[in-house]
């Protein structure tokens, strides 16, 4: 059964996606950007927004009956090769004693105030 998980975020109904969506044991997160969505404001700082990034990934997690830990495949999208240092240490917080299989890659995201984007594959783990 597929479930689609929603941050109410106007961007997923105008481009046609969701957040989420879990298929059985697998939880598929989109590519994550740092807006906070109470507000749909976007921080300056790389850090601030890999956080929110971390945040709405944990909450859409949860809303399909997942955590970090489940979190066996990691994407990281940044702007710019400067920001390597200042997110590991945050990525660590969180991925640290989970160790996804991680790729990061610079390039440009879809607007200049996204400095980084993040997707992530869950699968729930057995009893």
């Amino acid at each position: 059964m597929r479930k689609l998980i929603s941050t109410g975020s106007p961007f997923e109904k105008t481009a046609g996606y969701s957040r989420a969506v879990v298929q059985g044991d697998w939880c598929f997160v989109s590519g994550t950007t740092g807006y906070d969505y109470a507000t749909m404001t976007m921080p300056d700082g790389v850090e601030a927004q890999t956080r929110n990034c971390l945040a709405t990934i944990s909450k859409a997690l949860a809303d399909g009956g997942f955590d970090m830990a489940d979190v066996v495949r990691a994407h990281y999208y940044i702007t710019d090769q400067a920001f390597v240092d200042l997110v590991f240490p945050i990525l660590g917080e969180t991925f640290g004693d989970i160790r996804p299989a991680a790729t990061m890659i610079v390039c440009q995201l879809n607007k200049p105030e996204m400095k980084i984007e993040i997707e992530v594959t869950a699968l729930r783990r057995s009893a």
